[in-house]
Formats: structure tokens, sequence, C-alpha cells
């Protein structure tokens, strides 16, 4: 094997590749080097879900199965983990997986180009299910939410994800991957062009030793900058590898949420605190995106257009950046300079984000205002957190996104709502503030006149919602509170 070498399993089998460059994609890899071409490019951006495939990897002792888009996933990523393709699921003797062959049933495919990324939705949805155990329709929208149909229709894929428990699945040797598995990654790094450290100690000297090598965690914005911008890297250091990194830590008055942590581990985490988030989390991309981007690097990549930063800013979250000089902690609203310019210094890294446990009296709404209900861009994010007592506020704090050059915190509108009364009259005073704070720019999302109304009516919408006796947003509502 050459020091510059790929290894992962596929087909139940070794695989073992030479000189793969670091940034050359797991699409670029699956069809031109191995010839898997049920595996479609279709936007190259992570959007359309005609890449998707699957990856397992070892947690606990067990397989953890994601789907992941493979057009922006670089392909150094899947070291030491297991991979399928639309392709590699069915048994031995043809016989279709579940998947595949409720897909069939029900009449859930008409072309050849999105239903391989249907499939590996709902193959993943499967394996995450247990034996036999009927999906619900939620989670059946949930699981192709990163998958676009361009002429079926979604409801006989629903369909075919309701009914996939009827037919007997093949048999999958778990033990048997994880036996190999563990042969893989207890083997030194092998590459020296894409750098993947597993302590922080490591990742920390490798970034003062190369600090101009490309950072990468899940490469759902990275890899476009590879696909759309064509963009070349001759180093890339990743940090999913770091065992620190991917912590989740629950104390008594913070959450700690590792960079490397996914952005679906940490959004299920925030949830868990604050179920009214639940909602705006599941607008967040599609579920490929979540489960392979991460939250650090939706923080440090500055995006003003990225929604996880509005809502961190309403919640009073700090990063800490570290280097092996030391570690800083920066309130995350002070880690934005310039448009897509951090406080990260050359040899420094996002380590984690330091976020306060909900408090008495809290009233907190998180708002997204785009095109489309998911996968879909903000064209306005607002996430407002206000503490009133006696009728009186105590506290507030407002973020926005796609209103600035930078996630913003609305600082002239706090200061227009901090010690006044919780009643309409304020806020809809505040409500002006709010809309003259901001100078946003027009675009093909929306306009600055609209994106300035729309700030403003959000802030009256949050007055609305937080009233006593207030309906419950539609939504924030279920399919069974619906039926």
């Amino acid at each position: 094997m050459s020091q510059d070498s790929l290894r992962f399993v596929h087909r139940n089998a070794l695989v073992e590749l030479d000189n793969v460059p670091p940034d050359r994609t797991l699409l670029e890899l699956l069809r031109e080097d191995m010839h898997c071409t049920a595996v479609k490019e279709g936007c190259a951006s992570g959007d359309c879900g005609a890449c998707t495939v699957a990856l397992a990897e070892a947690v606990d002792g067990r397989l953890e199965y994601r789907a992941i888009n493979s057009c922006i996933r670089l392909a150094h990523s899947i070291d030491g983990m297991v991979v399928w393709t639309a392709q590699d699921i069915a048994a031995e003797d043809g016989s279709l997986h579940p998947a595949q062959q409720a897909m069939v049933e029900c009449h859930g495919s008409q072309c050849g180009f999105c239903t391989p990324g249907f499939v590996m939705s709902l193959f993943t949805l499967f394996q995450q299910c247990e034996a036999g155990t009927p999906v619900t329709r939620a989670q059946a929208q949930a699981a192709i939410s990163g998958n676009l149909c361009r002429c079926t229709g979604y409801r006989p894929i629903v369909d075919a994800a309701l009914t996939m428990h009827h037919w007997p699945a093949p048999a999958m040797d778990e033990a048997g991957l994880l036996h190999k598995l563990q042969g893989l990654n207890g083997d030194t790094p092998r590459s020296s062009q894409y750098l993947a450290p597993r302590t922080m100690a490591e990742l920390l000297r490798l970034r003062a030793d190369h600090p101009q090598a490309q950072l990468v965690a899940g490469c759902t914005d990275a890899g476009l900058w590879i696909t759309k911008g064509h963009k070349r890297y001759e180093r890339v250091i990743d940090v999913t590898r770091v065992a620190e990194l991917r912590r989740l830590e629950l104390r008594a008055e913070t959450l700690s949420i590792g960079a490397g942590a996914t952005l679906h581990d940490a959004f299920a985490a925030l949830a868990a605190e604050r179920a009214q988030l639940a909602h705006f989390f599941e607008r967040f991309a599609g579920l490929p995106v979540r489960q392979s981007g991460t939250l650090g690097g939706n923080v440090a990549n500055g995006s003003p257009i990225g929604d996880s930063m509005p809502l961190l800013i309403a919640l009073g979250a700090e990063v800490v950046l570290a280097s092996a000089r030391g570690e800083r902690v920066l309130p995350i609203e002070d880690f934005y300079l310039a448009y897509r310019k951090t406080a990260l210094a050359p040899d420094e890294v996002l380590a984690r984000i330091i976020v306060p446990r909900p408090q008495p009296q809290e009233m907190l709404r998180a708002y997204k205002i785009s095109k489309r209900f998911e996968d879909d861009i903000s064209a306005v994010c607002l996430c407002v957190a206000i503490h009133a007592q006696d009728g009186v506020i105590q506290g507030v704090r407002v973020g926005a996104g796609g209103v600035a050059a930078v996630p913003a915190r609305a600082c002239k509108t706090e200061a227009a709502l901090m010690g006044q009364p919780f009643n309409a009259t304020v806020l809809e005073a505040a409500a002006q503030v709010l809309r003259a704070e901001f100078e946003p720019i027009s675009d093909m999302r929306a306009s600055s006149a609209y994106r300035r109304e729309v700030l403003g009516n959000l802030l009256l919408r949050f007055f609305e919602e937080t009233q006593p006796g207030a309906p419950v947003p539609l939504a924030d509502l279920t399919l069974e509170d619906l039926a």
C-alpha cells in the first residue's frame, strides 16, 4: 500500500485503493474508479439526493447507519467505514431488499435517476429501525427530505416506506462487518495529504504545522467549493475522527457541543432541552446533509445565511477556539468579523460550542422563511429569546440571518425591549426598530424591502405565539394532531 491509500468495506469485502487525491469526491470514486453507476450525479451540491449512498461505522460495538450525499463528500472521509449503493443491497440470490421491493410494489419509480437515491434513503431508514417494525409517516417524510422526485410524486414513495416491513430483509452479517472495521480502524493513518487526526493534541499539532491546509468535517459546504468552485486542495485536515470534537456533554448550566458532532446529533441534543426547536431543525437542509454536516462546520463557515448561528446568538452561546497555545472563549456574535471572515487564527480550530441551558420564564422561538419548506436556504431567519418576570422583560437576545454580511445580533431591538412591559405596544415599537436595524440586500431569494418587513412581522408573531392561551402554531403540529 502507498502512503496515500484508502481502505473501506464494500459488498462485504475489503477495498484498498492507492493514490486517491485528497479532494476527490466519494461520487467520483464510486462512479469513475469503481464503476458503481447506480450512484447518479444530479446537482453536485447535496440538494437533489440522486447521489445518496449509505455509510456505516462502528459505534459502541454496533453499526451506525447514515444516508449521505456522495457528490460533496470527500472519498477519504469513508476510510474505515462500510459503504452501500443501490447496486449492493439485494441478496446474493437476486431477491430485492425491502426498500427496493416496496418501491416496485407501490409504483414508486418511473426512472432510474432519482430512484437509487430514494432507495438508499429508505434502506438506511430500514436498517435504523428494529427488524419488522413499521416506520411512521413522519419518519418516512424525514428520511426522504433530502431527495427530490422529478416525475413519480412522493405519495407512492412514502407508501413504499410505510410498507417496507412487509418483506423479509436479506441477512446482514453485522458481526462480520464489525470485525472487518475493527481491523481497519486499528491501523495508523495512511495519507500524508488527507490528514485525519484522532486526538485533539494531534489535530492542534497538525494545524500548527499546516495552517494553509483546508479544514473539513462533513463537507456539506466545502464540497461545493470543489464541485462548483473547482477548487483544488493539496492537503486536507479532517476533524471528524477526533473523539473530543464529537462529544455532547450536558452540564449543570450548559450544553457543550463538540465542533465535530453532526448536525443531526447536535440538533437532537438542543431539541431535548427545548422541544419547540424541533420543527426549526427539521427545516435545516435535508436529512443526508444533517447526518453528514457538523454544527461546528456551520458555525465556522461564517455564512450570513447559516440557520444555526441566529439561534445560537439568541441562546447566548459561546465558541471555544483552540490551538497549541491554549484555548480562548468568545461570544458567538463576536466570532464573525466580516463576510465569511471569522476570528479564527491560522493555527486555531473551533473546538466546541457552549450553549446555556433553559432558564425559568424563557420564551424562545426560531423562524425560517424560505421558498421551500425544507432543503432550502433562508431568505430571512429570526430567533428571539425573552425572559420576562411579572410582565417586565428582564432579558432579551435576538439573532438574525440573511439580513447582513454576517449572522447578526439585533442590539438596537434588544435595547428597545429591555426593561419594558411585555405587551403589544412595546413589541410593535420594537418591530419598527428591527425593520430599520439592518440593510439587507435584494437577491434571488427576496427583496430588501421584503426582508425588512418580514423581520418586524416575525417579532410580532413571536409576541402572539407566546401569549397565554395562544393556539399551537400550525408548523408545530404533527400529522397525528391534524388527523
